[in-house]
């Protein structure tokens, strides 16, 4: 029930006031109500089933300040439990099976029943990156980017899969009931068709056009909304999240903090947290956290996504195939496709890279992150490898995702790890440079151009790619330690030591893996993957606990990748750095640093060059071009990011400074 109200039968009198107004009862003894229950808050309205109905006092406050009192007013109420104060009104077939929680509003709505059974969106299987079946996701309103990674990907661990569809069957079995709900506060208007839903406290639900087999997930602090002629059918969505402008969806969860509109579509789908989908259309996409796509002519099809951005007319083909659409791609994180275009299937490409033209061709650039991918015109991929590490654009996108983090209330469920430059992606420059300075070094110099994994690369580019991301490892690591020892330098020398030693309970894998917009070592992948094989993890909660610690640990983890990449970078151990080798450390931070930050100043002066001044001034002189120019854009001087950035450089010189007097004064001859 929606409160501890205590419900006792209707008086003779009561019966007969509310006959007066209108009201009917299959039964009135199976019509319930609770102390203080005021029939003049109950007109035209015919009672089936068994119902109880809780006090009526107060209002219900709507947008714009209107109050109206609450009630239910021209309503069938079939086999329901109603909160104190909620409001019902113009019900044109009927409320049944629902438990309706206290100050809820239901106006101007046809059918909203729940029928025998209903699950709520919990339980539905969809075709998530491969059409054709194979990777399915089972959906329940928990569900996280890294839980559906797992059941998504990993199906080469059969046991694995078969652990996980049994923690999500509890998880349906949960979700089972006969009688739907709404939770407290929440607002629902104007919809025609709403079967089998469940809807969350305080969300809101306006004009939306049908509403089948699903849960709007809400709180007070979190809430939802779905409005204007939305259609969703066997869908999830989740808290904070906005589903509105005749948005399609079919066999879809909608992640916490999402934003879905202006006639966008999608079937078979997963939209993790803070995605923005727009205007185009998705199917069998797995779009981890901040997937972006906001055109009416962009196609995202069987592929996995996160932290990604969709040009105008983007889209994909998975259409390869003699026996059916199976084919898939993995864009990693941080990947942007200008407008129109096009990938054709199975392709993989590497974090933080730019996809430019139409590719006819298969390839794989996953090792190679920030890369320049452009289709010539016979559709074969020509990759720079490392040209979009020094750009605004990087630098922005690091700073502007947290920031644009729409999650409210204090339940996150998906992990997000927003850094840039990680173990993760620094790892991949590391493995992308001994593989350039292998081909650099079997190549002829009469050769042109070379193939990496179905990509084409001018030979002459070898030598620059490595010098791009020979400057990214440096600044990272060097960084990392920096950053490290500056927290010890009050500690002196014994603080110094303890702080370049490993930490007690951080794992070292060379390599790293972003599950679902999640980074961690790869052991600490294999260490709960076999801990749910062998039955110490069997719950989706214990699953949550075990995610968050790795989470929580990822300082520890990284320090450990840092401290035993350092070591076979530079090769030469931390624990052996005297105060002049941690000096010169800091010096060279400092120099590579501040090259970094001048090369971004550069590209985002490009911004204020000639050629992007065209366009301005349309009837005027050339000073009036360059006044209206300022006047739209701005001056690069006074432009928010140029400041940031130039702060940034002043930051990095006055750091490695203080850091450098600091350090010199600590007596050193204990360190042996």
């Amino acid at each position: 029930m929606s409160q501890s109200n205590s419900y006792g039968n209707l008086t003779q009198e009561q019966i007969e006031i509310l006959g007066r107004q209108g009201c009917s009862a299959q039964d009135w003894s199976q019509v319930k109500v609770a102390d203080g229950f005021n029939t003049a808050r109950v007109r035209n309205v015919q009672f089936l089933g068994r119902v109880h109905v809780g006090r009526f006092t107060g209002g219900i406050r709507l947008a714009g300040g209107l109050e109206k009192p609450s009630g239910i007013y021209n309503a069938t109420i079939a086999n329901c439990i109603i909160g104190d104060d909620v409001y019902i009104s113009n019900i044109g077939v009927h409320i049944a099976n629902y438990d309706i929680g206290p100050n809820a509003c239901i106006e101007n709505v046809g059918t909203m029943v729940t029928w025998p059974g209903a699950t709520f969106g919990n339980g539905v299987k969809i075709a998530v990156l491969n059409e054709a079946g194979g990777r399915e996701v089972i959906l329940f309103d928990e569900l996280s980017a890294q839980f559906a990674y797992l059941m998504c990907v990993h199906r080469y661990r059969p046991v694995l899969i078969e652990k996980l569809l049994e923690m999500t069957a509890k998880e349906v079995k949960k979700a089972g009931s006969d009688t739907g709900k709404v939770g407290a506060g929440a607002r629902i208007c104007s919809t025609p068709e709403i079967v089998d839903v469940n809807v969350g406290p305080y969300a809101v639900m306006k004009a939306a056009a049908s509403l089948v087999n699903g849960t709007v997930l809400s709180s007070a602090e979190a809430p939802s909304v779905i409005e204007s002629g939305v259609v969703a059918e066997d869908f999830i969505i989740a808290e904070s999240a906005s589903v509105t402008g005749s948005a399609h969806l079919k066999k879809v969860f909608v992640g916490q903090g999402c934003k879905v509109g202006s006639q966008f579509s999608a079937e078979s789908s997963l939209l993790f947290s803070n995605c923005e989908a727009f205007n185009g259309e998705a199917c069998s996409i797995f779009a981890g956290p901040y997937t972006v796509t906001h055109h009416k002519s962009t196609l995202l099809i069987a592929c996995l996504f996160s932290f990604y951005n969709a040009g105008s007319g983007a889209n994909q083909s998975n259409h390869m195939y003699k026996l059916g659409p199976v084919h898939e791609g993995k864009l990693e994180r941080g990947t942007k496709a200008g407008s129109f275009s096009y990938m054709m299937w199975p392709c993989r490409v590497g974090p933080f890279s730019v996809v430019l033209g139409k590719h006819t061709r298969i390839f794989d650039t996953s090792d190679f992150p920030f890369a320049h991918l452009e289709a010539g015109a016979d559709g074969k991929c020509s990759m720079i490898p490392g040209l979009y590490l020094a750009t605004a654009g990087t630098l922005r996108d690091a700073q502007k995702w947290p920031n644009r983090d729409r999650r409210k209330g204090s339940k996150k469920r998906d992990m997000i790890s927003f850094d840039t430059f990680s173990p993760y992606t620094v790892g991949k420059m590391v493995r992308a440079s001994s593989i350039l300075i292998d081909m650099q070094n079997s190549t002829d110099r009469s050769v042109e151009e070379v193939s990496i994994n179905g990509a084409q690369m001018k030979r002459v580019l070898l030598r620059t790619s490595q010098k791009f991301y020979r400057t990214a490892i440096e600044m990272y690591l060097l960084g990392k330690i920096l950053a490290r020892v500056e927290k010890a330098l009050n500690g002196g020398i014994k603080g110094i030591r303890k702080a370049l030693a490993a930490e007690a309970d951080g794992v070292f894998s060379r390599d790293w893996v972003d599950i679902g917009g999640q980074l961690m070592p790869k052991q600490r992948l294999h260490d709960l993957t076999d801990a749910i094989e062998g039955g110490e993890v069997t719950d989706f909660a214990a699953f949550c606990g075990e995610v968050g610690k790795i989470y929580e640990g990822f300082e520890k983890d990284e320090w450990a990748w840092v401290k035993e990449t350092y070591k076979e970078y530079f090769g030469r151990a931390l624990e052996s750095l005297t105060k002049d080798d941690l000096a010169e450390a800091a010096e060279s931070y400092r120099t590579t640093k501040i090259r970094f930050l001048k090369q971004v100043l550069i590209d985002a002066e490009k911004d204020f060059g000639g050629l992007s001044r065209t366009g301005f001034g349309q009837d005027g002189s050339a000073e009036d071009l360059d006044e209206d120019f300022r006047q739209v854009r701005g001056l690069y001087d006074d432009n928010k990011f140029v400041k940031e950035t130039r702060a940034n450089i002043k930051a990095v010189e006055q750091r490695v400074a203080e850091f450098k007097e600091r350090i010199s004064a600590i007596s050193w001859s204990k360190w042996r």
